[in-house]
């Protein structure tokens, strides 16, 4: 398979040079409306190839083949474009650079750099801005790499086959392999410092840099697929314990405005035990994005001791940006996600939001004049989710070496009115193995995270895990307290009309003991240090001394003493100290406070007259 190169054309005064058109498939802009534009007098345009469109040369993608002419969506503000205006076709279809160079670095949905392509703004508002037409390469031409090689002149070479490493500012080993589609023997190996455009090997004679392309929008090639039996673990407790997602697997996170999404997802992009994180801000509102980008080159990461940004790439499209850019920002995420996959890494993409890209879709279709579907979304809505959560997976890589990454895809939803039988929210519950459905009571309530248990699940069946690696009673643990939330739900129905007081004792302990594990266990603060992050062993430690907490209870009530007494045992509220204790003191804590509860509650018993 060969992958076509296209280089789009430089920013004026870049130092690039300029674009060569020898040979171009020239035509002109015959009709406008919005952000797609009718072509004609393309000769050899195919679907999806990328065209360059007006004097500015705006950047643009064929969406629609009909009667000789080419239907194109703009990724940049149409303004000013008019019949008759030159369009160019490329050839080639909407790629992105890969490669040293990727992590720390922040993209438009298309691949730009936004950082290098930042202009300074106007004196009023000091902001900067894009020129229109402006593109850069995605990699920085200037920057160099000090390659070293693994591989020899002689040996023989396929895709995926590791040439060397190539370390960059923040001291992480990228692995240069030989792209997908390439087999031969290697030739030449050319170690020490190189940009990304120069040839570092050669395979039967042909230059490899450290640099490829691939199309967004195709998948790219793995050895085999692997079953998902390990757990993303994210160290929110409501997660792991109860609805945890495996390691490739999907998540999902609806809920509607106020209800944290985007802070859960940062929780996880700063927590989970991944190598990379891919963050897409699908057409999120530009204050929510701006928090994005400033604090995460901020926060402090826990796994290399440098910065969050130092292993993250993040795909920023807001909602004032163009909707054609927009639903092409996901696509660019997975597959930037899917690179470092392959180089044996375990990653997570986070696109916030999938709700946004369905709009966008939405307009596009109104605007071909296609046939709408349920609430005007394109039919074609749930066969493109599909797609894009299908990239997900835990893989055996291609190459000699055998190794093995995953890619673990957590989409968050914005339901209009918190309302999820809309489509999107309805489409991605058939495709995604994880449901995180935050409710707006728990969050009007300050319970964070809102994941509210009577709704949300998981699919995948973890257990074995959490038992070889963590605890063995961890799966009936994790049954007993989904039962216990449940049987909550249930009293409290009752306790709302008749009072709480009319239940029998039993079912008071249920209520006491369902308090403290919400109050306790499932509520976390992403602000408290100490408590950001909860490693399973400190989990299981934690619901442990709950379980223990409710057994002792029930048998004293069964004993005689009343309810009230029970709980107000003064002991009971050394539980919500165990969140701000390191892990390895919460554990011994946890086993002391857990004999002092059930002491201390046996002795009310002979109390009991």
């Amino acid at each position: 398979m060969s992958i076509q190169e296209f280089q789009p054309p430089a920013t004026r005064g870049s130092g690039n040079g300029a674009r060569r058109d020898t040979g171009a498939d020239r035509g002109a802009v015959a009709r406008v409306s919005g952000s797609v534009v009718g072509i004609s007098g393309l000769r050899r345009a195919r679907l999806f190839d990328l065209v360059q469109v007006g004097d500015q040369r705006l950047p643009g993608e064929i969406i629609r083949l009909a009667g000789g002419e080419a239907l194109a969506q703009i990724y940049e503000p149409p303004t000013g474009l008019r019949a008759g205006d030159p369009a160019i076709g490329t050839g080639a279809p909407l790629s992105i650079e890969l490669g040293p160079g990727l992590l720390g670095s922040i993209v438009d949905g298309t691949g730009r750099p936004l950082t290098g392509l930042a202009q300074p703004g106007d004196a009023a508002y000091r902001q900067p801005f894009l020129a229109r037409g402006a593109s850069l390469p995605t990699l920085d031409r200037g920057r160099r790499y000090v390659f070293r090689p693994t591989a020899a002149a002689g040996q023989p070479a396929g895709p995926g086959d590791l040439l060397g490493t190539a370390a960059d500012d923040h001291g992480h080993q990228h692995a240069v392999l030989v792209p997908p589609g390439l087999a031969g023997t290697v030739t030449a190996v050319h170690p020490g410092p190189a940009c990304v455009t120069a040839a570092i090997a050669a395979i039967d004679g042909r230059p490899v840099p450290m640099l490829h392309r691939w199309p967004v929008r195709q998948p790219r090639p793995v050895a085999h697929r692997l079953d998902l039996a390990r757990p993303l673990i994210t160290g929110q407790r409501v997660v792991d314990t109860l609805f945890p997602v495996a390691l490739g697997g999907t998540a999902t996170i609806p809920g509607g405005f106020g209800t944290g999404k985007t802070v859960l997802e940062q929780q996880i992009a700063k927590w989970a035990d991944a190598d990379v994180v891919v963050y897409v801000g699908c057409g999120e509102r530009g204050n929510e994005l701006t928090e994005v980008l400033q604090e995460f080159p901020r926060l402090p990461d826990p796994r290399t001791g440098g910065t969050l940004m130092d292993r993250t790439v993040l795909v920023a499209n807001t909602s004032n940006m163009p909707v054609a850019a927009r639903e092409a920002s996901i696509y660019t995420g997975v597959t930037i996600a899917e690179y470092f996959r392959d180089q044996g890494l375990h990653v997570v993409l986070l696109a916030d939001s999938t709700s946004r890209w369905g709009e966008a879709l939405r307009e596009i279709s109104s605007r071909l004049g296609e046939m709408p579907a349920e609430e005007g979304y394109p039919a074609y809505l749930a066969s493109r989710l599909a797609g894009f959560y299908e990239r997900a997976g835990a893989v055996t890589c291609q190459g000699r070496d055998q190794r093995s990454g995953s890619l673990t895809i957590i989409g968050a939803v914005s339901p209009p009115g918190g309302d999820f039988s809309e489509p999107i929210t309805q489409h991605t519950l058939r495709m995604t193995g994880t449901f995180w459905a935050l409710d707006r009571d728990l969050a009007r309530a300050r319970h964070f995270p809102a994941v509210g248990w009577q709704r949300s699940y998981t699919l995948y069946h973890l257990g074995g895990w959490f038992s070889r690696e963590v605890a063995e009673s961890w799966p009936g643990q994790r049954e007993w307290a989904l039962g216990l939330l449940q049987q909550e739900t249930a009293l409290l129905e009752i306790a709302q009309l008749l009072g709480a007081d009319t239940l029998p004792p039993q079912q008071q302990v249920v209520l006491r003991t369902a308090r403290l594990l919400r109050e306790d266990f499932l509520q976390q603060s992403s602000f408290d240090e100490a408590d950001a992050y909860c490693p399973p062993a400190k989990q299981h430690a934690m619901l442990s001394v709950i379980k223990a907490a409710h057994h002792a209870m029930a048998a004293a009530v069964q004993a005689g003493v009343p309810v009230a007494a029970v709980a107000a045992v003064p002991v009971l509220s050394e539980i919500a100290r165990l969140r701000g204790l390191p892990p390895p003191d919460a554990a011994r804590r946890a086993a002391d406070l857990a004999s002092s509860i059930t002491s201390t509650l046996h002795a009310l018993e002979g109390d009991t007259p």
